[in-house]
């Protein structure tokens, strides 16, 4: 029957395994109570104290010290404060041991400054220019930052299996792709000749090679979290949209190569850019029914995570910014014969302007919320979580400046300038505490990342 069952286990004093839903486990449990507290149906009403769901962990430290890699959050007596400022150093291979698939927010963020920079309503010489040092930079971190991750796994083996599976870090394997996206579509702004024939081929066919990819991503990794974890209602967050998140930026790059393809290619493209931004979006918004729960029962995520609550403007956000690309992106050839339909341009593309501004309006309150939820409660350490702060805002500026640019409204294109440049300011804010927590060892630490459930 064990077999039947999930559960998890733990190991008792002897070092032995046991589980808590096992019979033994009954055996020696005291008789039940039947004087229920008279208070217990007020507490039911009572929503648990963010700020006292928050501790202290602990660790090992001689452990990790000494190469160990087994206790990231565990707390013992006599244990080391991981929030001490004099806590031991860690050397580069120990650390390394904790540089977690999140480092991938990091090129996600700099890829859509660089996007953003490209579209930007007001130009000024030299604009394009920053944006390409921009893309050459992403291309360099995404580079060095997928090397570190081989080279974690190859000194610490069994590294990448723990990774996938584990029931937070697993959940920013996603970003790795979310990166590979942006790479692609500033590839098609940046770098790629409109009449080199070779190259846009090679475009269409890094969007095919991703569509599959993150497709099998989609239904591998939720199928995997169905059967191999449980998790309760009340430890919702938005990296479980995560793993959704790839696949719906399917959409986006369409929306952007579209353009500059073939118009036999782009047809097929633009549908299959629809189709995935559609699984996307949908699968989000399930996910955003789990959250409004969540925040309806448990209250706020503990202050050092409500950053990631920015990741639920990232959905709307992109599929706004997609179905007007894609509706721009259908080759002015369409016609029965393509598509065994006759196509008007004009009702697609007003239809496409309608649809944008109905799910800008939903990133727009997910923004609010999220601003709120930070300002009241400001986090006091940093977390590779405070990307989100910029990634998906991206999508919202980028919405925002579809939006005018289809309207021809000059409000709205100067609305836009001016969250971008709100958004650079996150951008160098969020990269100046990255690189502190890299050198005082405030990330990349035992207990410090996204390797540790801790809410």
């Amino acid at each position: 029957m064990d077999n039947d069952l999930r559960s998890k286990a733990w190991p008792d004093q002897e070092g032995r395994l046991t589980r808590h839903n096992s019979l033994e486990a009954f055996s020696n449990l005291p008789p039940l109570r039947t004087d229920i507290d008279r208070s217990y149906p007020a507490a039911l009403n009572e929503k648990a104290d963010p700020r006292s769901m928050a501790s202290t962990p602990t660790l090992e430290a001689q452990d990790e010290a000494k190469g160990g890699h087994g206790h990231d959050h565990h707390d013992h007596a006599g244990g080391v404060d991981i929030f001490d400022p004099n806590r031991p150093k860690l050397g580069f291979k120990q650390r390394l041991h904790h540089f977690t698939w999140a480092w991938f927010t990091l090129p996600m963020s700099t890829g859509g400054l660089s996007l953003l920079i490209f579209a930007q309503p007001h130009q000024f010489p030299g604009l394009k220019t920053i944006g390409m040092v921009v893309y050459i930079v992403n291309i360099i971190i995404y580079v060095t930052l997928a090397a570190l991750m081989v080279a974690r796994f190859l000194i610490h083996s069994g590294d990448m299996s723990k990774s996938i599976k584990h029931p937070r870090e697993g959940f920013f394997v996603p970003t790795f792709f979310l990166a590979t996206a942006t790479l692609i579509t500033s590839s098609d702004r940046y770098a790629i000749p409109k009449n080199d024939v070779g190259l846009v081929w090679a475009v269409q066919g890094a969007f095919w090679a991703y569509v599959v990819a993150t497709l099998i991503l989609a239904v591998g990794q939720y199928s995997y979290v169905f059967a191999a974890h449980s998790f309760g209602l009340q430890t919702m967050m938005p990296t479980w949209i995560l793993p959704i998140f790839p696949i719906m930026l399917s959409g986006t790059i369409a929306s952007v190569i579209a353009e500059t393809q073939p118009a036999a290619a782009a047809m097929s493209i633009v549908v299959a850019g629809l189709s995935c931004q559609g699984l996307g979006f949908a699968v989000a918004v399930l996910m955003y029914a789990h959250m409004v729960g969540r925040l309806m029962q448990a209250g706020l995520p503990n202050r050092e995570h409500r950053p990631g609550l920015f990741m639920c403007v990232g959905p709307p956000a992109f599929t706004a910014l997609a179905v007007i690309g894609m509706a721009k992106g259908i080759p002015a050839t369409a016609s029965q014969n393509h598509i065994g339909m006759p196509v008007d341009l004009t009702t697609i593309r007003t239809m496409a302007l309608i649809s944008a501004i109905f799910l800008w309006s939903l990133s727009l309150w997910w923004f609010f919320i999220a601003v709120i939820a930070v300002v009241q409660s400001v986090p006091k350490y940093f977390h590779l979580g405070w990307w989100a702060m910029v990634f998906p805002n991206t999508g919202f500026i980028l919405a925002t400046i579809s939006i005018g640019n289809e309207l021809g409204n000059e409000g709205v294109l100067w609305f836009a300038t001016g969250l971008s440049i709100c958004l650079l300011g996150m951008y160098f804010f969020v990269l100046f505490f990255n690189i502190k927590a890299v050198i005082t060892q405030d990330i990349m630490y035992p207990g410090r990342d996204e390797d540790v459930e801790d809410h």
